[in-house]
């Protein structure tokens, strides 16, 4: 029973994000750059952490 759900969810979270694209591909692309910002903004503060860690742990 789990993997139906699973299976519903997903395409439900498909038929959401084509209905965003068709409806206002401006506010997608938002979205999109919002996503990625953030994947930037978290990978740069795990680089800045093994800096940090690299030089021993010191301020």
């Amino acid at each position: 029973m789990a993997v139906n759900a699973k299976k519903i969810a997903v395409y439900v979270l498909v038929v959401f994000a084509l209905y965003v694209i068709i409806t206002d591909p401006a506010k997608a692309a938002d979205y999109v750059q919002i996503g990625f910002q953030g994947i930037s903004d978290a990978a740069k503060a795990v680089g800045d952490f093994m800096t940090w860690v690299a030089n021993g742990a010191k301020n």
